[in-house]
């Protein structure tokens, strides 16, 4: 018999296969339920129901360590392109290591209230992160003369945020390597004014 923390388990295991293969939208309780061989009721009782699922689904992927690796970086480097370079690096990590997942479900969060208040937080939370990155490019003296540090931080989120990577990578078919590689060089080139790669 299994404990409540493994029955847990099973079920968010369900839920996330199904969500993945068949969409948000189509998958039941019921269906996860069945998947996870336990009662529907089970799975109300130890989750909640779908959004509470999708919800704690996306909790790591928001909560990724990248980020505090990332941040450790840059206040360890005087070199404004490196900070860019960890920046580009670290959103790789947090991206690539929850792909299949984002990728299938983060499209659909906008349509469930629940999911889509706790990607709008993680959003948030996010952009406090590229805030304090640009504001670290700031106190270097490296941003363009003409970017205030909101300008970068809005920046950033173009370049190296979740909608550049769905593009090159999920959209376009960029290996990760390949896409890292050119988000740092574009940011570089938009932010800072001596950004020192190659056209």
């Amino acid at each position: 018999m299994r404990s409540a923390s493994e029955t847990r388990a099973a079920i968010l295991r369900a839920a996330e296969d199904l969500f993945i293969a068949q969409g948000y939208s189509t998958v039941t309780v019921g269906k996860i339920a069945a998947t996870a061989q336990v009662a529907t009721q089970t799975v109300y009782s130890s989750t909640g129901g779908k959004a509470e699922i999708l919800m704690e689904l996306l909790i790591p992927a928001i909560e990724d360590p990248s980020v505090a690796r990332t941040m450790r970086q840059i206040t360890e480097t005087e070199d404004p392109r490196e900070v860019i370079n960890a920046t580009a690096q670290g959103t790789r990590q947090a991206h690539e290591g929850h792909w299949q997942m984002l990728e299938a479900l983060v499209p659909q969060c906008h349509a469930e209230p629940t999911a889509a208040a706790v990607l709008a937080a993680g959003n948030a939370e996010f952009m406090k992160v590229l805030t304090l990155i640009a504001e670290r490019l700031r106190d270097l003296n490296a941003l363009r003369p003409d970017l205030t540090t909101d300008k970068a931080a809005d920046l950033l989120w173009f370049h190296l945020g979740q909608d550049a990577w769905f593009s090159l990578v999920g959209h376009r078919h960029w290996s990760f390597d390949d896409a890292e590689e050119w988000l740092a060089k574009a940011a570089k080139w938009a932010l800072l004014a001596d950004p020192e790669v190659e056209r």
